[in-house]
């Protein structure tokens, strides 16, 4: 405002630098003074020419636009609404205020109402070089609509790979009037729903403002032919904010979500296994649990196996990881997932039959329902394996061979949630009782496709209390938690799964 000596962040006025002292610079000081107002604390305003040169700010304190103190809550500045088009095209113009330094530095904008366009709308707040946040435009039509308040829900989001998520919402209304109402009840109804104020502009037209610091104004507010006069008196320095056919106003935005850092699993790993210790009614003792970009099928070593899935044979007497076991290859096949699926590729000496046919050696395969895959195509009966189910997230294979019993694998997407609802898909019996099972924040979770709680599993979880989980099972952190593998090579499959556990597998 005029005779102010700093403006509303503080920094000192640049016209003392260049233009004379007025007399009312002189008298509003010698009043602040008096009167013992807050006011008389600022700078004294110089009385001459070469003092305000003097007391006046290095060039560089104007170099850069100022912004409102960052100390100040965040809040969305929402303009350009007339609300004098009824039943016509409207447009909002939003803009950010006072938000944090650690945030991302686009932020997502997502907007509901019945107003918007299919009820939803989404842009993005881009900072610009200067670092302030480049303004967004949100266009709606009140045509056809009924006469009223409107709710819009706002919800800014901020997500960066560096920084922590954050979340801030608001919900503003805004009045679509009757299309015969006048001015003055529209300006009514805004200045009673947003700014709280009354403001009444009788015969003359004189409206008393008290302003912060107890010091008062008298302005004379003239509005002719409808007009709407706006004068914001927090707008910063340089800049004058009048609005004649638009209503402005501030909203707070209040943070929902802010972690102090990235979500974590319990226990994270990328290898694990379910342990059933008294399998009833055909299921298998070990479910084992693989969450890799590409799933690498080989045979048994207890020494720095090649593989992540380690196979062997299994025979009259039970597992023998010698004889045939040993005309696996140690990479012998590998499962990844594709754009569209998941596929299979031979990658070993002795070959793979799908289905009873070779499919020739690097050559992927897409995995259907259904699929029978032998290892090796010289010998038969070495390994076999049928593909149960094909997940949105991961596919599930069942052993059909003498060791149906012994074990079952879950190889899932890493980092990956399938969504809930969950798209249906279809199994094969054998895998229809097994427990829904996914991979993020580092972890293995069970999915409850009823409700859609998610469990994070780790040794201390009840398994019990889950759906589709026997009451014999336990979650181990490692896949072949009865056999002791030692990987020499700090294989990836254990780049994350810790000392201890390695010392207690």
């Amino acid at each position: 405002m005029p005779g102010e000596p700093a403006c509303a962040g503080g920094h000192d006025q640049p016209a003392a630098r260049t233009a004379p002292v007025t007399s009312y610079d002189l008298l509003s000081a010698l009043r602040s003074a008096r009167a013992g107002n807050p006011v008389a604390a600022r700078p004294a305003v110089p009385t001459t020419l070469t003092e305000a040169s003097a007391a006046a700010p290095s060039p560089a304190g104007y170099a850069r636009p100022m912004q409102r103190a960052q100390s100040e809550r965040p809040q969305l500045h929402i303009s350009g609404f007339d609300p004098r088009a009824a039943g016509g095209r409207q447009t909002l113009k939003m803009e950010l205020r006072g938000m944090p330094e650690g945030c991302a530095p686009q932020l997502t904008l997502q907007l509901q109402s019945e107003l918007i366009p299919e009820g939803a709308a989404r842009q993005q707040f881009v900072r610009s070089t200067s670092g302030d946040w480049r303004p967004v435009f949100v266009e709606f039509s009140s045509r056809g609509k009924e006469h009223g308040q409107y709710q819009i829900s706002m919800e800014l989001l901020s997500r960066h790979a560096a920084l922590a998520a954050r979340t801030w919402v608001c919900t503003f209304v805004i009045l679509v009037p009757r299309l015969d109402a006048t001015l003055t009840e529209i300006h009514r109804i805004f200045l009673s729903t947003h700014k709280n104020v009354r403001v009444m502009a009788d015969d003359a037209s004189i409206a008393r403002v008290n302003a912060q610091g107890g010091a008062s104004m008298d302005i004379d507010v003239t509005a002719r032919n409808a007009g709407i006069a706006h004068l914001d008196l927090g707008a910063p320095q340089g800049k004058v904010d009048m609005g004649f056919s638009t209503i402005a106003w501030d909203e707070d935005l209040i943070e929902i979500d802010m972690p102090a850092s990235a979500a974590l699993h319990p226990h994270p790993s990328r290898a694990a296994s379910l342990v059933n210790a008294a399998p009833e009614a055909g299921a298998q003792r070990q479910i084992r649990l693989f969450a890799l970009d590409e799933c690498v099928f080989g045979r048994f070593e207890l020494v720095d196996p090649e593989a992540d899935v380690l196979l062997s044979h299994y025979g009259d007497a039970g597992q023998d990881n010698n004889g045939l076991t040993r005309r696996l290859s140690g990479r012998h096949a590998v499962i990844r997932r594709t754009g569209h699926g998941f596929e299979i590729e031979d990658v070993s000496r002795y070959g793979i039959l799908l289905d009873g046919v070779w499919p020739g050696k690097h050559k992927p395969t897409a995995l259907r329902l259904g699929m029978r895959i032998e290892l090796s195509a010289s010998i038969k009966g070495i390994v076999v394996l049928s593909v149960s189910a094909i997940m949105p997230h991961g596919v599930v294979l069942h052993r059909i061979d003498q060791g149906a019993q012994a074990e079952c694998f879950y190889l899932l997407a890493p980092e990956t949630h399938p969504g809930y609802p969950m798209a249906p898909f279809a199994t094969t019996p054998n895998a229809a009782g097994l427990p829904l099972l996914l991979h993020r924040d580092g972890g293995f979770w069970h999915l409850d496709q009823l409700s859609g709680k998610e469990t994070a599993l780790a040794p201390a979880t009840a398994l019990t209390q889950l759906s589709r989980m026997a009451k014999h099972k336990r979650f181990a952190s490692e896949p072949y938690p009865e056999h002791w593998i030692i990987r020499t090579g700090a294989s990836d499959l254990y780049s994350t799964v810790g000392a201890h556990d390695l010392s207690t597998a």
